[in-house]
């Protein structure tokens, strides 16, 4: 083979090897890069973390004045678990009409619409009371209240939230309670109950209503061995004015609470499960 042949094909190779690198360069020209993976956004904040959640637990915050932990059984001396109204007391229309009913009933000998016997839940402020001991577990968020009467529970929130607004809140028998300290006094406001089949007093039939307001004001006394709660109470749909009475309860150590259940056919002993004994009929609620 010539060497001006050789030289041709040399050339020839060599361009075609150009062509190769252009279409190339060319082609990556008009193909993007593929993306980098980007690592997810992290998820934000809720605007209210849960009282359990770690990072509310982790938030710095004066150091209580004391601990509720433990269990407490009512024992007012020489007082009486019942929320009696004060002397001279003046109920609305409506509240009247259920007052009469139930003043009528026990005159007859009979019950009038008992309807924590019927496993109604007994509610706020009544399920802090009765002979059930109450179970408390104090975090710094939040803290837990538990009745043996019918296991029911309520929870105090204590990272600085407010009440939530009555038109999106759900209501319920203990209410929404909101926690906060004034010196060695824990101050406990309490709103958005239920408007049914709620009593502040069972046996005088006088009934509570959505506009129920309950502060607590809870000192620990005796060497932390009593606990003593100021309620005020006020209810415009109820009565007038506002109710305040103090109860006590004793810590007791030797006692824990069990599962209770409210079951209908394990009340049949009393009155007022029988349809004949019970008024659920006169007014309607």
């Amino acid at each position: 083979m010539s060497n001006s042949r050789i030289v041709r094909m040399g050339q020839v190779a060599a361009f075609a090897l150009w062509t190769l690198g252009v279409a190339s360069s060319h082609l990556s020209a008009q193909t993007p890069a593929p993306a980098r993976a980007q690592a997810p956004a992290p998820a934000p904040e809720p605007a209210q973390l849960g009282v359990l959640a770690p990072a509310n637990l982790a938030k710095s915050r004066p150091k209580a004045p004391f601990d509720l932990t433990g269990t407490w059984l009512h024992n007012t001396p020489g007082g009486t678990e019942r929320f009696d109204p004060p002397q001279g007391f003046k109920l609305t229309p409506e509240a009247q009409v259920h007052y009469d009913a139930g003043q009528k009933a026990t005159a007859a000998g009979k019950v009038y619409r008992s309807d924590i016997s019927l496993c109604w839940p007994a509610g706020m402020p009544i399920m802090m009371t009765r002979v059930w001991p109450v179970s408390m577990i104090q975090l710094p968020t939040s803290i837990f209240m538990i009745s043996e009467l019918m296991n029911s529970m309520r929870i105090i929130y204590m990272d600085g939230r407010a009440h939530t607004d009555p038109d999106i809140a759900v209501p319920s028998f203990n209410g929404e309670s909101i926690g906060r300290w004034e010196g060695d006094t824990l101050v406990i406001d309490t709103t958005n109950f239920v408007a049914d089949h709620h009593w502040i007093h069972d046996r005088l039939s006088i009934p509570a209503s959505d506009a129920l307001h309950i502060v607590e004001r809870i000192r620990m006394i005796e060497g932390g061995t009593r606990l003593e709660i100021e309620f005020s109470l006020t209810d415009p749909k109820s009565w007038v004015g506002t109710w305040k009475m103090t109860k006590q309860w004793r810590r007791v150590d030797d006692r824990d609470i069990a599962e209770v259940e409210c079951l209908p056919d394990l009340n049949d002993h009393m009155p007022s499960v029988h349809s004949d004994a019970n008024i659920r009929e006169e007014t309607k609620r």
